[in-house]
């Protein structure tokens, strides 16, 4: 059965570029960001991986640990990592699951027979530190991912936990933030003391109100 959102993520044990890896305690009180990649030596995945190695102090400041996995074996990690930080400029420094047995991808989801029945699609699991799934996207093996976006999610998920609200459309940390329909305008007043706009009765606007 496919994973569904606020699900508990799946808790497995494997081999990684940082030695056995047990998922639940490695995440400890951490968000994850789980994805998986479809093969070693590969174009866009080399992108990939130096992205999020560039970004990790962004995702330090967040409290999220990246997760990589691929289904080939830690011996063509570990030459591949060489390859990232030679074409990439910056050094693997989170861990990349030897998923050889296809143990974690098949627990996950992340091989979809009618895309290739052999390698995984690019997935993606962000994951809250109480274990539960937070988002989940698939990307197919030819576009590559944008994890400015996924930050900019990850900052919503974070934002949405703490206070009652929701993110519009192309928000951006910094912007208005719509007020869930469950509070009412009294709750608001005292919830929201920078005030807000009633555009509807259930579209209310105010400052993001962790700044």
């Amino acid at each position: 059965m496919a994973i569904q959102l606020g699900d508990t993520a799946p808790d497995f044990t494997q081999e990684s570029t940082i030695g056995p890896i047990n998922f639940h305690e490695w995440a400890g009180d951490s968000w994850v960001i789980l994805f998986s990649h479809p093969k070693d030596y590969t174009p866009v995945c080399t992108t990939e991986l130096g992205t999020v190695a560039k970004l990790k102090p962004e995702f330090d400041s967040r409290n999220v640990k990246p997760i990589g996995l691929s289904v080939d074996p830690l011996k063509d990690h570990e030459g591949w990592s060489k390859d990232i930080e030679e074409t990439q400029g910056a050094a693997l420094n989170f861990p990349l699951i030897a998923d050889a047995d296809r143990k974690v991808s098949t627990l996950y989801g992340m091989i979809h027979p009618n895309a290739d029945n052999t390698f995984t699609v690019r997935s993606v699991f962000i994951i809250g530190p109480d274990k539960k799934v937070k988002l989940t996207l698939t990307y197919p093996a030819s576009a590559g991912r944008n994890f400015n976006e996924i930050l900019r999610v990850i900052d919503s998920l974070q934002l949405t936990a703490n206070y009652k609200v929701a993110t519009p459309a192309n928000w951006n940390p910094g912007d208005d933030v719509i007020i869930v329909p469950t509070v009412s305008n009294e709750e608001a007043a005292t919830l929201f003391p920078a005030g807000f706009t009633q555009i509807k009765p259930y579209l209310r606007t105010t400052k993001q109100p962790n700044l």
